[in-house]
């Protein structure tokens, strides 16, 4: 099998729309939260990070002391095209009670205020029209955040073009928030949100992608999508994970080097919705709460610096309990000195902390808990939802070569041999073998009977290639550099001479 065998596109004859996609694995857990969204208490503080995956407000727009109204910019982050820090409450700013916080004390319900500068919008209505006014509005108002470049996860620029926008409703991670969750009742205002986006562009289209499957919601949704011919509809196996923005880009044909892709999902369509037809700031947020060590998985509405305290209190139950920071496979461990939600945040996934070990698990029967390779008396029992915690059943292994990860993988890459490189410090043949089109959706670490963190090892293996390549310009840009100084001074001597 060719590694990059999964670059063509391949549309099945079945369903006009369906994309046919390789590997992928479900994984079957309890805790999974219901579709229901309940409201919760509204807190007295919040406790807002200034740091979450992909942003850093390290620009402060406020002062110790200063009071505040909901949707006030407190900060921004000057690497990603000055996104903001919004208030989800009005109240008085503390910078120095907690490290990394910006805390918000007396937090009060009241109505919110869209911070933006007439001048500004006066200046951008000159320069570049209507449409530059709605993509400062949807940078100012907090709507921007929820935008992805399709290839490499980050911010992309709010002022370009794309050659394609890709919504998706899917979510198949165990345990992040759904779209079905976040859509119900606001089907009127997700259709507005893409009327939205249409909006900014010229020809260039924009990608719906929903489940496979026929149900009533699924079936309401194609009915209201049905009359814009400038979406394409786009239909996936519910596998994890098909939804995967940068997967489903490479299907589609929509090469890097034509451009960038914007990637949306459903809070993100919502957001523009709200910020370019209502011109309110993007202060909710739609997050689940699941895993077995949660009473009554659900998704919760609630706001960036809500504090995690008072969810533990009102939906934790395990005494000893890992919390995680989104889904389980792709999800990062929060520490103690995390307060509160950060503006990221799709869900939090609460296991029990396995405290003793368990004496050579590997090769335990396992009636009650899954095995990928079948061998465990599981694969007699119909399909099951396990019970999982932070136990690895057993310890870390050398490769044996099974292929599992290979069977999985939704990129067609081969993560064992990858391993093996890697093992040996191959960086270059690493390289070659396309470390690069790994998506990180853990799946690999996951069947591995071996429990290689290979996820985490590519992570790694691909900062090093990319910091190596950086490099590299760097040096071939002083070479050049040299050359023509070089260059330049022997003509100066040959006119002397």
């Amino acid at each position: 099998m060719s590694v990059l065998s999964w670059i063509e596109f391949e549309a099945t004859e079945k369903r006009k729309g369906t994309v046919k996609l390789k590997g992928g694995y479900n994984v079957l857990l309890q805790g999974r939260p219901e579709s229901t969204v309940r409201l919760m208490p509204e807190p007295s503080v919040l406790y807002l990070p200034l740091r979450s995956k992909r942003f850093a407000f390290s620009e402060l727009s406020v002062k110790e002391g200063e009071y505040v109204n909901a949707g006030d910019i407190l900060a921004r982050d000057p690497d990603n095209f000055g996104v903001p820090l919004l208030a989800p409450r009005g109240g008085k700013v503390r910078l120095e009670k907690v490290p990394g916080h910006i805390v918000i004390e007396d937090a009060a319900k009241v109505q919110e205020h869209a911070d933006m500068a007439e001048e500004e919008l006066l200046h951008l209505e000159q320069e570049m029209g209507a449409g530059g006014i709605k993509r400062y509005k949807l940078v100012t108002l907090g709507a921007w955040e929820f935008f992805y470049d399709a290839y490499t996860g980050a911010v992309p620029d709010p002022l370009g073009t794309p050659q394609a926008i890709i919504v998706s409703i899917a979510s198949l991670e165990p345990f992040v928030a759904r779209g079905d969750a976040q859509l119900r009742n606001r089907l009127l205002n997700f259709t507005r949100g893409l009327e939205q986006l249409q909006s900014l562009l010229e020809y260039q289209p924009i990608y719906l992608v929903m489940p496979d499957v026929e149900s009533e919601f699924v079936n309401l949704l194609r009915n209201h999508i049905r009359g814009y011919a400038w979406v394409k509809i786009v239909e996936i196996p519910l596998r994890y994970p098909h939804d995967h923005v940068a997967i489903l880009a490479r299907r589609l044909g929509l090469k890097r080097s034509n451009g960038p892709i914007w990637a949306v999902r459903t809070e993100g369509v919502l957001a523009t919705d709200r910020a370019l037809t209502l011109t309110k700031p993007c202060l909710i947020r739609i997050v689940s709460i699941g895993g077995i060590g949660v009473n009554s998985p659900a998704h919760l509405n609630v706001m960036p610096g809500y504090p995690i305290k008072m969810i533990k209190e009102r939906y934790v139950f395990e005494p000893a309990a890992r919390l995680i920071n989104g889904g389980i496979l792709t999800g990062e461990p929060l520490g103690a000195e995390a307060l509160g939600l950060d503006t990221e945040c799709r869900g939090l996934t609460v296991l029990p902390e396995l405290e003793d070990r368990e004496f050579l698990g590997f090769i335990r029967p396992g009636w009650d808990r899954s095995c990928y390779a079948g061998c465990f008396l599981s694969s007699l029992r119909v399909k099951f939802h396990e019970r999982f915690t932070t136990g690895m059943r057993g310890e870390g292994r050398p490769c044996i070569s099974c292929s599992f990860c290979e069977d999985v993988c939704p990129a067609g890459i081969m993560p064992h041999l990858i391993h093996k490189y890697l093992y040996r410090d191959l960086i270059e043949e690493v390289d070659m073998a396309r470390v690069d089109l790994c998506v990180e959706c853990g799946l690999c670490s996951f069947v591995c009977p071996s429990k290689i963190d290979l996820r985490q090892q590519f992570i790694d293996a691909k900062a090093l290639i990319e910091q190596e390549k950086q490099e590299l310009r760097k040096e071939q840009e002083r070479q050049e550099k040299e050359r023509e100084e070089q260059a330049a001074t022997k003509s100066v001597e040959e006119k002397d001479a």
